[in-house]
C-alpha cells in the first residue's frame, strides 16, 4: 500500500527470506554446513512448486472462467537468473565429482567464493535494473491485459496499520525469530535421530515449508484478489533472492567466520534444482496461470519430497579435509 508493487514485493520477499537466512547463520557458526545448503536449497524448492503452484491453483480456483495474466518479461528475467544460479552451483559439484580440480579440496572452494562474489553483484545489478531502470516492472506489458476493471477498485483499499508501525512489527518478529532459530538449529539432529527421518528430508523439506509461511500466505493472498504478479514477485523472487543472494552470501560469511561452505550442493540436490528451474521456466513462458498449473507444480513438489525421503545423505568426507 505504502510503496507500491515493486518495492513491495521485495521488501516481502527480503523478510520472508530473513528466516532462512537467521537459520542458515546460526547453523553455519555451529559448523552445520550441509544444514545451510539444504535449508537454502529447500527454500527455493519451495517457494517454486509449493508456493507458486498453490497461488496458481488457489487463484485459477477463484476466477476459474479466466486465465489469470502476469507480466512475461518479468518473470523470464527472473527465470534467467535462477538459471544462472544453477550454473554457479553446477560447475563446483562437476568439479568435484570429476575429480578434475588442480588443487584437491582448495579448487572448489576457491570456485565456489569467486562465483559468490559474481552472484552478488548481478544481484545488485539485478536490483538496480528492477528498482530505478524501468517504472513498473509489474504493470502488464498491453493494456489489453489489463482491461478488467478491478484493477481500479485497489486503489479504495485502505492500509490496516500505518507505515512505521509495519515497519516496527517487522524489526520485532525478525528479531523474535532469531531468538527461535537458536533452538531450531540446535534440535535438528535429535528431531533426525528421534523420528528416524532423514537430516536431508528436514533440511529440504520441513525447514523450508516453516520458513515459507509467510511467503506462502501472502502469494496465495494476492493470487486471490487477482495481482498475479505480486504473487510471481513472492513467490519467484523469493527463489531469485536465496538463489543469488542468500547462498552467495552465505559462502562469504563461512568465508569471515572460517568455514569451508561452498556451491557444491552433491549432485542429486543440484540436478534436483536444474530440473525444477526447467519446469517452472515452461510454465511461466506463456505468461498465464490456471488452476491445473497450480495443481501440476503442487504435485511436481511432492515428488521431490518423496525423493528427498528416502534419498540418503552421504556425509562430504573431503571437507573435514578442506582448510
Amino acid at each position: 500500500m505504502y510503496t507500491g508493487p515493486t518495492v513491495g514485493g521485495l521488501l516481502n520477499a527480503t523478510f520472508g527470506n530473513a528466516t532462512e537466512l537467521i537459520i542458515a547463520i546460526y547453523a553455519l557458526r555451529n559448523g552445520m554446513i550441509r544444514v545451510v545448503q539444504l535449508s537454502l536449497l529447500g527454500s527455493i524448492l519451495s517457494n517454486m512448486l509449493l508456493v507458486l503452484g498453490c497461488a496458481f491453483f488457489c487463484g485459477g480456483l477463484v476466477f476459474y472462467r479466466k486465465e489469470q495474466v502476469f507480466n512475461k518479461a518479468s518473470a523470464t528475467v527472473n527465470s534467467g537468473l535462477l538459471l544462472m544460479a544453477v550454473m554457479g552451483l553446477l560447475f563446483p559439484a562437476v568439479l568435484h565429482f570429476t575429480h578434475t580440480e588442480v588443487h584437491y579440496g582448495k579448487s572448489e572452494l576457491a570456485l565456489s567464493r569467486f562465483s559468490s562474489c559474481i552472484m552478488l553483484g548481478v544481484y545488485a545489478a539485478y536490483l538496480f535494473f528492477q528498482l530505478k531502470s524501468r517504472k513498473d516492472p509489474y504493470i502488464p506489458l498491453s493494456e489489453d491485459e489489463s482491461q478488467h476493471g478491478e484493477n481500479e477498485d485497489d486503489n479504495d483499499e485502505i492500509p490496516e496499520i500505518g507505515k512505521w508501525e509495519s515497519v516496527i512489527w517487522l524489526l520485532i518478529m525478525t528479531a523474535w525469530i532469531s531468538i527461535l532459530s537458536e533452538y531450531l538449529v540446535n534440535a535438528i539432529e535429535g528431531t533426525s535421530r528421534a523420528w528416524n527421518i532423514p537430516i536431508s528430508f528436514i533440511g529440504v523439506i520441513l525447514l523450508p515449508i516453516v520458513g515459507n509461511a509467510a511467503e506462502h500466505a501472502g502469494a496465495i493472498m494476492f493470487a486471490m484478489k487477482d495481482k498475479l504478479d505480486i504473487s510471481l514477485g513472492v513467490a519467484i523472487g523469493s527463489s531469485t533472492q536465496i538463489s543469488m543472494f542468500g547462498i552467495p552470501f552465505c559462502v562469504v560469511v563461512g568465508w569471515i567466520m572460517g568455514k569451508p561452505m561452498d556451491l557444491n550442493f552433491q549432485l542429486f540436490e543440484t540436478a534436483t534444482l536444474f530440473i525444477t528451474v526447467i519446469v517452472v521456466a515452461f510454465f511461466l513462458q506463456e505468461g498465464s496461470s490456471n488452476y491445473f498449473k497450480g495443481l501440476m507444480l503442487i504435485l511436481c513438489y511432492i515428488i521431490v519430497a518423496a525423493s528427498f525421503f528416502v534419498h540418503e545423505d552421504l556425509p562430504p568426507e573431503d571437507k573435514s579435509s578442506t582448510p
